[in-house]
C-alpha cells in the first residue's frame, strides 16, 4: 500500500515541501506522495477530521495551525513540549502524535559544517515564530550567552525568560542598542522576516569580525541583503534553505524511520528557487 503526506497551512500553494519529499521519495523508489493541503484559519478541525478519513500517513503543520494543532495530538515528543507549537505529525491508526523538526533542522547546518556552539555568544534577532525553536537549540547545545534584540522588548523579554528556563543566559536590547556591538558574538541569526520582500539588512554589520557566523532563516531569495553584507565582511554564512532542508529530513526520517536522501533533497529544493 503507498503511504501519503501533506503540508497543511494557508497561504499552501508557495510550499516546497511537496517538491523536496516527492524528490525524496523518487530517489529512494518508495511508493509514496506528498500534497499541499489548503486548511483555512478556523477550519483545523474539520480539516483532521478529512486527513484521518482518507488515512494519510503524516503531515507537516505551517502557518497558522502551529500551535493551535496541539490540541489535536494524542501524544507529543518533548520538542513539541519544549517549544508549545507542532509543525510534524504521524497518524498511527488515528492516533496523531507531534513533534517539531524546528530545533533539529536549524541545528543540522552547524552539525554538517562542524561549527561548534558551546561556549559561544549569540545575538539573535526577532523574537517571533520560529525563535523559540531556535533559542531551546542553543541551550542544547550549551551556548554561553544570548543576546535576543528586536523592535519591541515586550516579546524579547518573554523569550529571554524561555531562555532562562532552559539554562541558557540571556539579556534583551532593541535592534538600535545593538549597533555598534557586533564585535562582542560568535553567531548571529536574522529570526525575522526581514528579506523576505528584499528589504534592507536589520542591521549594518559594522565591527563584525571575519569568520563570524552569520544565519538568516529566511530562505526566499536565498542572498537576502543580509547575507550579502555578511559576505562582504568575511562571514561564515549559513543559509535559510538549509535550516528548511534539515526540518525536512528530520521529517523524513521520523515518517520512514531511515535515512533521508540529503542530496536528492537538496537539488529538489535549490531546483525551487
Amino acid at each position: 500500500m503507498g503511504k501519503s503526506f501533506a503540508v497543511i497551512g494557508d497561504p499552501i500553494d508557495h510550499s516546497l515541501s511537496p517538491n523536496i519529499h516527492n524528490a525524496a521519495f523518487r530517489e529512494l523508489d518508495l511508493d509514496s506522495s506528498y500534497i499541499a493541503y489548503r486548511i483555512p484559519k478556523g477550519e483545523l478541525k474539520e480539516g483532521i477530521e478529512g486527513l484521518k478519513q482518507i488515512k494519510i500517513n503524516g503531515f507537516n503543520v505551517t502557518i497558522p495551525h502551529k500551535i493551535e494543532m496541539m490540541k489535536y495530538l494524542d501524544k507529543i515528543d518533548e520538542s513539541c513540549s519544549i517549544i508549545g507549537a507542532v509543525n510534524t505529525v504521524v497518524n498511527n491508526d488515528g492516533i496523531l502524535k507531534g513533534y517539531n523538526t524546528d530545533m533539529d533542522g536549524f541545528l543540522d547546518p552547524f552539525r554538517k559544517k562542524e561549527i561548534n556552539i558551546s561556549n559561544a555568544k549569540i545575538l539573535l534577532l526577532g523574537a517571533g515564530g520560529a525563535a523559540r525553536a531556535i533559542v531551546a537549540g542553543f541551550a542544547k547545545e550549551k551556548a554561553k550567552k544570548i543576546t535576543i534584540a528586536n523592535r519591541t522588548l515586550q516579546n524579547a523579554d518573554k523569550l529571554s525568560e524561555f531562555a532562562k528556563k532552559l539554562g541558557l543566559e540571556s539579556e534583551t536590547k532593541t535592534i538600535n542598542e545593538i549597533e555598534g556591538t557586533l564585535e562582542d558574538y560568535d553567531i548571529i541569526v536574522n529570526a525575522t522576516s526581514i528579506g523576505l520582500k528584499n528589504e534592507q539588512s536589520p542591521i549594518s554589520f559594522e565591527g563584525l569580525k571575519e569568520k563570524t557566523v552569520v544565519y538568516d532563516i529566511v530562505y526566499m531569495p536565498m542572498n537576502t541583503d543580509f547575507i550579502k553584507k555578511a559576505k562582504e565582511k568575511k562571514a561564515t554564512i549559513i543559509f535559510g534553505y538549509e535550516m528548511l532542508l534539515g526540518q525536512a529530513v528530520r521529517a523524513f526520517e521520523i515518517w520512514h524511520d531511515r535515512e533521508a536522501p540529503y542530496n536528492a533533497m537538496k537539488r529538489a529544493l535549490l531546483g525551487g528557487f
